[in-house]
Formats: structure tokens, C-alpha cells, sequence
């Protein structure tokens, strides 16, 4: 079957899918006191800004992530562990844990996440391991298995140590896969928790129930690292990550973080890139039937940035063969933003069309004879 193609390349704000006056959040990220910093939105994958995204540095209690998510390889949140007397005795940030109790893994989660006690998460790896040397390598097997190409851990806690080290685009993306585990998404959206002993447990991220939308997940500090964060937030566009490595100050790193976080949501739109209403081709049909429009069954919405130029495709048969379905696939219509495919949408048949019977074919044909007489007498 012959087939036609059209293309055309369209900007969003010609679409109509974005106003142009809200392009203007195509700016230039703020100003940021740190180190390093990172920005990328979750759903594209795509790095909307960064500052020495791949200089290592210290982490701090950051480190805790990676912690959690290597002990819950190997533990449930529900088991229940004895907390070995050298994880109880760690110090600094620390929750009252005694050296023999028992007390279960999603505790210490909570604990570690919430609190970022140092003495949680160290109970968590000497529950895995017999030491902390050998809880390391797991840690760095896994970030080995996670693409962490500059990045290496030496202790559970996060305190710090020689020659541990990560960076604000490892952090990232450590950040954005222990937000894939529920226990650990749920946890670290809270500002406060209550575990086992009554203890409770409270949040060093200030920006939860504070800065709107903003899901977790884990703050930082030491004398060495400095004041550090990675940060989550949604919004109608998808979600946006900001990590903030050796800011100067808790409150400089706070403005940063909200300041990039805002800046980054702003970034991206949800157009509607396929709509329903519309007929995208008229394939013709045989025998004097006419044309029938080919319409998208459901919509395409995409998350995009505006101002960059989007390439629809129609792909449909010139003519279509009898009986057409309504509801039959008779093409497609894909949305490109350069060589990236962002989605396809196959097109139907907006209405049913039948075969015409033996008389109605010979009808028809006669008909186109008559016609070819007369054009030939005149």
C-alpha cells in the first residue's frame, strides 16, 4: 500500500500549546554559593543546569542513601536486628540506641533518613557486615552497579574520612534511585516520626512543609563537606532534582535549594502534543465513497521545555480498502524533538464506511463510464 508522509517542524508557542509570554522562564539558573550543584528533571532525564557536576568532594550524611539501600538488599524493613555495641557508641548526630537492643530494620531506616543518626546507620551496616570496611565495599559495589563512576564510600555514616568522595551528579543520581524505593520515598517526606522506645524522630530537611511541592530527600554536613543537600520537588511538569554540594552556610544552601528547585520546575511545560478533536489525514476511498478522517483514539501530553521547536509526522495510506471499521488503524502520527522520539500515537478511522454490494460496485463503474463518454464526445 502506498503511503504518505507529512512533517513539519513546529514550535510550541505556534501549536498554541504555550502562551508566548510564558517562554520567559527560559532564563539563566540563579546564582549559587557552593561548590558544585546539579539540576535535572526526573522525567527527561535531561541536566538543566550544573556547576562542577563531576568534582569530588565530601557528602556527608548524604552517604546515608546509599546505606539504606544496600542494607535493604539484603533486609526487610520488618526484621528485626541486635545492635551491635560499636554501631550504639557512634557519635554526633545520634538517636538513644543501646548496644543488644532489637529493634527493626525500617526503624533504623526511619532513624537514618529522618533524624540522619549516625548510630542508626551504622547499626544498619553492622547488621549486614562484620565491620565497617566490608559494609564499604558493598557500598561501592553497588554504586559501581549504578553508574557511580566518581564516587567512593568508607564509612556507613557519612562522617569524614579519607578518601571518600562522590560528586553532584552521582549524588543526583543516587538520590533520584533510592527515591524509587517506597520505603525510603515515604520516609524521607516526613518531617517527623515516632519509633519504637518513644523516640522521636525529626527532619534536618527545612524545606519540607515549607517550599510547596518538595518530597525529600536527604541533607548533609560536616567540616569537611560543608553544608550539602539533594532535593526533590513536583510540579505539574514532573519532578526536579537539585543537589547542592559544599554550600557555605545552612541558610545560603536553603535559598539555593529553593531558589533551583523553583527555577527548574519553571523550566517545563505539559502540552497537549496529540489531541483528540483533531483530524490529522483523509485517506480516500473507493467506489465514490469519499474520504474518511483519521483522528488520535486518546491524547498525547508530553512534558517539554517551551520555546524548543517540536516535529509531528502523519503517517497514513492514500486510499484505504472496503469496509473500513470505525476505530480501525489505518496510520500514526509521532512528535520529534530533533532526533529524539518523544511519543506515537496511532490514528483510526473516525467513522465506519461499508463495502458496496455487487449492484452498487456496477453502479458505480457504469457510472464512470457514462462520465469517460462524455468527456471523449466533447
Amino acid at each position: 500500500m502506498r503511503r504518505l508522509a507529512l512533517s513539519a517542524a513546529l514550535a510550541l508557542t505556534a501549536l498554541g500549546l504555550v502562551p508566548a509570554a510564558r517562554t520567559a522562564s527560559l532564563t539563566a539558573p540563579p546564582a549559587v554559593e557552593a561548590r558544585a550543584w546539579y539540576v535535572q528533571h526526573a522525567g527527561t532525564g535531561e541536566v538543566l543546569a550544573s556547576h562542577a557536576p563531576r568534582a569530588r568532594m565530601a557528602i556527608a550524611s548524604i552517604t546515608k542513601l546509599m546505606t539504606v539501600l544496600v542494607a535493604l538488599d539484603r533486609l526487610t524493613p520488618t526484621d528485626v536486628v541486635r545492635v551491635d555495641p560499636a554501631a550504639a557508641a557512634v557519635g554526633q548526630e545520634r538517636i538513644d540506641l543501646r548496644g543488644g537492643e532489637e529493634i527493626s530494620v525500617g526503624e533504623l531506616v526511619a532513624a537514618a533518613l529522618i533524624q540522619s543518626a549516625n548510630n542508626a546507620a551504622a547499626a544498619l551496616a553492622l547488621a549486614v557486615a562484620p565491620d565497617f570496611a566490608s559494609f564499604a565495599e558493598l557500598m561501592n559495589a553497588k554504586a559501581r552497579a549504578l553508574g557511580l563512576r566518581d564516587t567512593r564510600f568508607v564509612r556507613p555514616d557519612g562522617l569524614d574520612a579519607s578518601g571518600a568522595y562522590s560528586t553532584a551528579r552521582d549524588v543526583t543520581r543516587l538520590a533520584r534511585v533510592a527515591m524509587r524505593v517506597p520505603l525510603v520515598r515515604e520516609t524521607v517526606g516526613l518531617q517527623t516520626a515516632t519509633i519504637s522506645g518513644g523516640r522521636t524522630l525529626r527532619n534536618w530537611n527545612d524545606l519540607l512543609g515549607v517550599v510547596p511541592g518538595v518530597i525529600g530527600v536527604k541533607t548533609g554536613h560536616t567540616d569537611e563537606a560543608g553544608w550539602a543537600q539533594a532535593a526533590a520537588a513536583q510540579g505539574t511538569a514532573g519532578t526536579v532534582y537539585v543537589t547542592i554540594l559544599g554550600s557555605p552556610s545552612r541558610e545560603r544552601r536553603n535559598a539555593d535549594l529553593q531558589a533551583l528547585l523553583a527555577w527548574g520546575l519553571a523550566q517545563f511545560r505539559v502540552v497537549e502534543a496529540v489531541r483528540t478533536g483533531r483530524t490529522y489525514a483523509e485517506v480516500s476511498l473507493p467506489y465514490g465513497r469519499g474520504e474518511v478522517a483519521l483522528v488520535a483514539p486518546r491524547p498525547l501530553r508530553l512534558v517539554v521545555r517551551p520555546g524548543r521547536p517540536l516535529v509531528e509526522t502523519v503517517v497514513a495510506p492514500v486510499e484505504a480498502s472496503l469496509p473500513v471499521r470505525r476505530g480501525q488503524v489505518l496510520g500514526h502520527v509521532e512528535i520529534r524533538a530533533g532526533e529524539r522520539v518523544l511519543g506515537r500515537r496511532p490514528l483510526v478511522a473516525a467513522r465506519e464506511v461499508a463495502a458496496p454490494g455487487l449492484a452498487g460496485r456496477l453502479g458505480w463503474y457504469a457510472e464512470r463510464s457514462v462520465h469517460h463518454v462524455v468527456e471523449l464526445a466533447r
